[in-house]
C-alpha cells in the first residue's frame, strides 16, 4: 500500500491508472486541472477512500501535503486539438509542470514515472521505432508544441535523476484507446466511432496509407505499472504492434459499429507520421509486458462506451 499522486488523472489514461492502483489498495491522489480530463471519468472513484481529487494546474503548483510515494506525470493535452488549441500551456506542463512534479517527488522520495509518447520519433525514419533511435522531429512545426514538450520533459527527468538522484521512469507511450475517451478527444480512433455511430462520413487525412498501432486501455495500464513497480530508468515504449493503415482501421470500424458511412479524405497534416509502431524488445526482456488484448474485442469494448456516452 502507498500514497501515489496522479497528476492528469481525469483524463482518459490518468482515470484508468488512478482506478488500477485504487484497486490494488494504493491511496490515490488525482490532481487536474480539467482543462482536457472529465470529472466523470473519476465519478466512480470519488466515493473511495482511497480516493482524492484536487483541482489544481501543476504549472503553478501542486498542493498535495504530507508523504508522497510515488508520482505518475500524466498531466498534457495529448490529442491534436487541445494541445494545438493550447500550445503554450502544453509547453508549460511539459516544462514548468514536469519540474514541479520532480520537485514534489525529490522532496518526498518518491518514484515518478514520466508519461512520454511516440511522438517523440517524429516522423521516424527508423521502423518500428525502438527506444535508442533519437527522433526526426521538426522543432518549429504547429505539432512540436507536444513533441517538443515530451522531449523536454524527458530531458528535465534524467538531468533530474543524474543531478540529484531522483528516482524516475520514463514510458513511452504509443496510441491508445478504450473507454474514458471523450467524443471530442480528436484522435483517429474516438473521430471514427463517434462518426461511424452518427452516420457521418469517416475523415482520413491523405490516402490512408499511414499506419499506426493501437494498444487497448487495459494493456497500456498494466504496462505502466509494471514498469513503475520495477527497477528500471526506461525509456521504454508501451504500446501494441498490430499495425494497419489508417484506412483499414476505418474500415474495420463501419463494420463494427455497422454503420453506412463512407470514408472521404482531407488533406495530411503538417508533420503527420507516415508510420508508427513500437519496438516492445525491451518491454518484453525488462517487464515481462507485452499487450492482451486484441484489436477488434478493444474497438467493441470502445463502441460499447461511446455508445453509452453519446446516448446512442
Amino acid at each position: 500500500m502507498a500514497r501515489i499522486v496522479v497528476t492528469g488523472g481525469s483524463g482518459f489514461v490518468g482515470s484508468h491508472v488512478c482506478a488500477r492502483l485504487v484497486e490494488r489498495g494504493d491511496d490515490v491522489t488525482c490532481v487536474d486541472n480539467l482543462s482536457s480530463g472529465r470529472l466523470s471519468n473519476v465519478a466512480s472513484l470519488a466515493r473511495n477512500d482511497r480516493f482524492d481529487f484536487v483541482r489544481a494546474d501543476i504549472v503553478i503548483d501542486i498542493p498535495v501535503d504530507g508523504d508522497v510515494d510515488g508520482v505518475f506525470h500524466l498531466a498534457s493535452p495529448a490529442s491534436p486539438p487541445d494541445y494545438l488549441a493550447h500550445p503554450l500551456e502544453t509547453l508549460a506542463v511539459g516544462s514548468t509542470g514536469t519540474q514541479n512534479t520532480l520537485e514534489l517527488a525529490q522532496r518526498c522520495g518518491a518514484r515518478l514515472l514520466l508519461a512520454s509518447t511516440s511522438e517523440v520519433y517524429g516522423d521516424p525514419q527508423v521502423h518500428p521505432q525502438d527506444e535508442t533511435y533519437w527522433g526526426n522531429v521538426n522543432p518549429v512545426g504547429p505539432r512540436s508544441v507536444y513533441d517538443e514538450a515530451k522531449r523536454f520533459a524527458e530531458a528535465l527527468v534524467m538531468a533530474h535523476h543524474r543531478a540529484v538522484g531522483t528516482d524516475v521512469t520514463i514510458a513511452r507511450i504509443f496510441n491508445s484507446y478504450g473507454p474514458n475517451m471523450s467524443p471530442a478527444d480528436g484522435r483517429v480512433v474516438s473521430n471514427f466511432i463517434t462518426q461511424a455511430l452518427g452516420g457521418e462520413p469517416l475523415t482520413i487525412y491523405g490516402d490512408g496509407s499511414q499506419t499506426r498501432s493501437f494498444c487497448f486501455i487495459d494493456d497500456l495500464v498494466d504496462g505502466l505499472i509494471a514498469l513503475y513497480d520495477s527497477n528500471e530508468t526506461g525509456p521504454i515504449n508501451i504500446g501494441a504492434q498490430n499495425e494497419s493503415t489508417v484506412a483499414e482501421l476505418a474500415e474495420r470500424i463501419i463494420a463494427l459499429t455497422g454503420s453506412s458511412s463512407e470514408i472521404v479524405a482531407q488533406p495530411l497534416p503538417a508533420d503527420d507520421p507516415k508510420v508508427r509502431c513500437p519496438d516492445l524488445e525491451r518491454a518484453s526482456r525488462l517487464l515481462g509486458w507485452a499487450p492482451k488484448v486484441d484489436i477488434d474485442d478493444g474497438l467493441r469494448r470502445t463502441i460499447e462506451y461511446f455508445r453509452r456516452d453519446l446516448n446512442l
